[in-house]
């Protein structure tokens, strides 16, 4: 989570805390780190903290170094650090006699805050006229032991501009070590946060001063052969890709297959800390493996999890693999990401660190409106040796009935996570374009068509084959619904779920859940074999019962002479190839309609691009003139840029998808879907590519006002009679008086009260995108004669009927105000009479609702911080980015109306 709302609380009013970090030294209390702006001028504020600091009160401020030309920054990671794919990154900052060392957790957030550094302190060290004078760290000198440091910086700085360039400055070699054995060989880096006066540290001595403090941004790899070609961040242009084409042509040339085991253990763990020893799971086969790829869900059941992403269950199961891993071999961690519950993480042993590069992380989240992070997946994926490797730890929909919404899950997972890579050219790589793909998780997928007694019998009987025909998992990929491309080994072992904690007896709850192989190994990829697929039995911890399993996998091994060797060659063809050759494409197609777009549904169309020139090109969709973008925003291309051989082709898909920020003004004819695409070649001429459609007007993304006045479906009224009444007109259909409420938003709410006020889990499940397709055109056209749709699919198309009123429910003039008077039931009483009539009983009315549904909370599981935490984001949504402070006091406004009746 976001702690910088934390920091914020304690700093005055024109003061900004642009972005928040977490120290991880090992002291015995742990730090944040933040950013701080005042009249364009800089301080890195340092903080003791709270495990999780949430408001001004969980932290206190230990120091301040400002950022003037005195201060400085510097990377101090040892080689062994740097060796380490994935290592944290180690820091020096020092303001005159004052150093502190720092430790920065891997990954793009701690690049982007040191980028953020770097730019202030690069700034401050251009603009010497201007000499920071840090009047406004005054103030805070009352409030932190550190008073020497903030006093120093209130002396003048501009009689020690000579000083500086003696003292503190910092050549490009110590923030860019290019091998081991450069620059930091021989660092200390202590373990633990060291605070220390005296003379300045050598590496910081002397060299280029301003000139190396552009170069602070690292890569997401950190292994010493390519660490300094991602710290310049190179621009890789058409002779680049050319040169990566043909090398990838002709990969089989200069590599070799060399096996590698590859250990994958997944296990729900039922929000329990770590009870026994992972030993007999993770050190279970004869020989130590050469990577682990471990997941677990359901680290965290709390709703402090849920919410706000913090857990002290992380820590904890990190340490309980890390002291299971295999005795016979030492390891380095080179990934750890976590959603929620869902965490996975990957080690390698400690000298095949160094062939492992080009390491990135991502998350998705599949649970309500697609975004709640208590159900989706996280994925790692490196480059190692010469193959390109994904792995992805998911946890899919629960419930026996819903495996059509684990199958959408998997394609939305698919689809959705992206890896976005450093190098500019490349476009975001998608799961599936790895080499290899290893999927582990709890995917949930159940045993259908058997009672419990059956399965039970045939689990007694060890007739796995027959219980596995009726697993949907086995069924959903016979049929090719899911995993298309994908093995999993055979299966023969007893289901893993579920079983009472603490013990291996199935589970005798009120519900007497049937057994299931819930938690499941699957790849895809060529030259895999299978050693062992196992559950295990002796752990106790938790409901379901973990599985592993040992593959061997051919990687690619690039032989470096024979690599060389075909370099050189691909170079000198390619200066040829250049010098006599200009690039050019054949179009399939120019012009594409779309025809019949509606709100929230993706429709695609394709065409295809064909090299039939005499060298290979580049392309790009490029923006036009006057404009930010290649594109309108309801309009994509995949890929929107790419490189094509000699006579190869690719497919582009072109996609049309409207959400809430475009439907407002497609649903009144004021914007088209129209557009012309510029399809540009390195080096050759540009191609025009016509895109049109017709949009369907949807009650998605109309104004409440406007559709109060609609008593027939949006789709049977004429743009202009909806056009005319959005702008203050009347309706002679209607009468002179509005409905109370949106008839749209009567009929789910309705549906809901009538048949669900007792279902669990209401508005924490989602539902299924087709039904909500059938939803949102029963409420667009009242075709068929009832509310289509499963109590969850209604429940979310609620939430997203609400989201996508292009004036919330609550206007946003009142936003600021409902958020002052947040602590008083009766003023925010008061607030909410002044809502224009149709805003105000929609408010009213589903305040009402919500209350029906704590009544039968016994039932559906809700409370007042639940639903308050939903609604509040979509009642009550700010004109900008919404951050946690404004997010808490939105949810305690809307509290208000939940525990009392306003009236």
């Amino acid at each position: 989570m976001d702690q910088s709302v934390a920091i914020q609380e304690t700093l005055a009013k024109e003061e900004n805390c642009i972005i928040c970090m977490v120290d991880l030294g090992e002291v015995t209390e742990s730090r944040l780190l933040g950013l701080v702006e005042c009249a364009k001028e800089h301080a890195l504020f340092i903080y003791a903290h709270r495990r999780m600091a949430i408001t001004g009160d969980d932290v206190s401020l230990e120091d301040i170094f400002p950022v003037s030309c005195h201060f400085e920054v510097v990377e101090v990671s040892s080689p062994d650090e740097l060796a380490i794919v994935g290592a944290d990154t180690r820091i020096r900052v020092s303001f005159q006699e004052e150093v502190l060392e720092l430790l920065l957790p891997f990954g793009s957030h701690s690049r982007f805050f040191l980028g953020e550094l770097n730019k202030a302190w690069s700034d401050v060290c251009k603009s010497s006229p201007n000499v920071p004078k840090f009047e406004w760290l005054h103030k805070h000198s009352k409030t932190t032991g550190g008073q020497a440091v903030i006093k120093k910086s209130l002396v003048p700085l501009s009689a020690k501009m000579s000083h500086l360039h003696q003292k503190t400055g910092l050549s490009r070699k110590a923030l860019r070590p290019e091998k081991k054995g450069s620059a930091e060989e021989g660092l200390q880096s202590p373990v633990k946060v060291e605070r220390s006066r005296g003379p300045p540290i050598p590496e910081s001595e002397g060299g280029a001063g301003r000139e190396g403090r552009d170069d602070m941004v690292r890569s997401s790899s950190h292994t010493p052969a390519n660490k300094a070609q991602m710290l310049a961040m190179p621009k890789f242009g058409l002779r680049d890709n050319l040169i990566r084409c043909e090398l990838l042509k002709n990969e089989a040339q200069y590599t070799h297959l060399q096996d590698f085991s590859f250990f994958l253990a997944t296990y729900n763990v039922n929000g329990q800390p770590p009870k026994e020893s992972l030993a007999p799971l993770l050190s279970c086969s004869s020989s130590p493996p050469d990577v682990y790829c471990v997941g677990f869900q359901e680290l965290d059941l709390s709703k402090e999890a849920f919410f706000f992403n913090d857990t002290p269950r992380e820590p904890e199961w990190m340490r309980a693999v890390s002291d299971a891993l295999h005795p016979d071999a030492k390891y380095a961690l080179v990934k750890l990401v976590r959603l929620v519950g869902i965490m996975l993480m990957v080690y390698v042993k400690r000298e095949l660190a160094e062939f492992l590069s080009e390491v990135e992380a991502e998350t998705v989240g599949t649970g309500i409106m697609g975004r709640m992070g208590n159900k989706g997946a996280v994925a790692i994926r490196f480059h190692f040796h010469n193959s390109d490797v994904c792995v992805v730890n998911s946890h899919l929909a629960a419930h026996i009935e819903e495996y059509e919404r684990r199958n959408q899950d998997y394609r939305d997972i698919c689809s959705r996570l992206q890896f976005r890579l450093l190098d500019p050219s490349r476009p975001p790589l998608t799961i599936m374009k790895h080499n290899v793909v290893l999927w582990l998780g709890d995917l949930n997928y159940r045993i259908s068509d058997l009672d419990v007694d059956q399965v039970k019998d045939l689990i007694t009987k060890k007739d796995f084959e027959t219980l596995h025909n009726y697993d949907q998992l086995k069924r959903q990929l016979d049929e090719e619904a899911v995993f298309e491309g994908f093995m999993e080994g055979e299966i023969q072992f007893q289901p893993t779920y579920k079983y009472d904690t603490g013990s291996n007896d199935w589970d005798t709850s009120e519900k007497c859940r049937a057994p299931a192989w819930c938690d499941r190994i699957l790849w895809r990829g060529k030259n895999i074999t299978q050693s062992s697929y196992q559950s295990h039995m002796t752990l106790k911890t938790s409901d379901h019962k973990p599985v592993s399993s040992l593959l061997q996998i051919g990687i690619k091994v690039v032989n470096e002479e024979a690599y060389k060797k075909k370099f050189e060659e691909i170079v000198r063809t390619i200066d040829k190839m250049e010098n006599e050759c200009i690039p050019s494409v054949t179009l399939s197609r120019r012009e594409l309609n779309f025809k019949d777009v509606k709100y929230m549904e993706h429709q695609t169309e394709s065409l295809t691009l064909y090299n039939d020139g005499q060298v290979p090109c580049q392309f790009e969709f490029i923006k036009k003139l006057d404009e930010s973008t290649y594109s309108k925003p309801w309009l994509t291309a995949n890929p929107p840029k790419g490189f094509l051989a000699q006579g190869a082709q690719v497919d582009i898909d072109l996609e049309v998808f409207v959400n809430r920020s475009t439907a407002p003004d497609l649903n009144l004819g004021l914007q088209q879907l129209e557009d012309i695409l510029v399809l540009h070649l390195e080096r050759g001429k540009d191609y025009f590519l016509s895109v049109s459609g017709n949009y369907l007007s949807s009650c998605y993304g109309t104004p409440i006002t406007t559709l109060c006045q609609l008593r027939e479906p949006i789709r049977d009224m004429p743009l202009s009679a909806v056009r005319a009444l959005t702008k203050g007109g009347e309706n002679p259909e209607v009468g002179d008086k509005p409905l109370g409420i949106p008839k749209e938003m009567w009929m789910m709410v309705d549906h809901l009260f009538r048949n669900a006020i007792k279902q669990e889990d209401l508005f924490q499940q989602p539902g299924l995108r087709s039904e909500f397709q059938e939803i949102r055109d029963y409420l667009d056209t009242g075709v068929p004669d009832s509310l289509p749709g499963s109590n969850h699919s209604v429940a979310e198309a609620l939430l997203l009927f609400l989201e996508s009123l292009p004036e919330p429910v609550v206007p946003y003039s009142l936003y600021q105000q409902c958020l002052d008077c947040c602590a008083s039931a009766t003023l925010c009483k008061k607030v909410i009479s002044t809502l224009p009539q149709c805003h105000k009983n929609v408010f009213d009315y589903l305040a009402a609702f919500l209350r029906e549904l704590l009544k039968n909370s016994d039932h559906n599981h809700l409370d007042v911080n639940i639903l308050a935490t939903i609604f509040a984001a979509l009642l009550l949504r700010s004109p900008t980015k919404q951050d946690l402070a404004e997010k808490r006091k939105a949810q305690e406004f809307f509290q208000h109306f939940l525990v009392q009746d306003p009236s």
